[in-house]
């Protein structure tokens, strides 16, 4: 069962994307636990799954080129134990990483929840989920 269609992975870049008022042109890869650790690992060295990455590229002619990835098994166990709907977040990691191609970032552990990132991203799942 696919939880967001290509539409409304769509709807939701797109809204944030105007929500900033920034224009990027953003993928959104859905991986296996498999690939999204070895991507993990590869370019972040960090060898283990994770639920989202994103990367982005700003291109010599001033255009912003991202890339994101989500790993639906890590959604899905989140969901879980967050006690949300897997398609909320779902929608949750595309905004993320969304929010992440544009710049955006937040520190680890206990004060990612409470930063301005995270209450941002939080703004756009309420609208969107």
């Amino acid at each position: 069962m696919k939880e967001l269609s290509d539409v409304a992975v769509c709807r939701i870049t797109t809204a944030v994307l105007k929500g900033e008022r920034r224009q990027a042109e953003v993928t959104v890869t859905f991986l296996g636990p498999t690939r999204m650790q070895a991507l993990n690992r590869t370019h972040l060295g960090h060898d283990r799954t994770t639920d989202v990455i994103a990367f982005a590229l700003p291109t010599p002619d001033g255009r912003l080129v991202g890339d994101i990835y989500v790993c639906r098994a890590v959604a899905a166990t989140q969901a879980k134990a967050l006690g949300v709907p897997l398609r909320q977040e779902l929608v949750r990691l595309v905004v993320h990483g969304t929010l992440h191609v544009l710049g955006y970032d937040h520190p680890a552990g206990e004060g990612r929840t409470r930063s301005a990132m995270w209450q941002r991203q939080e703004r756009y799942v309420r609208r969107l989920a």
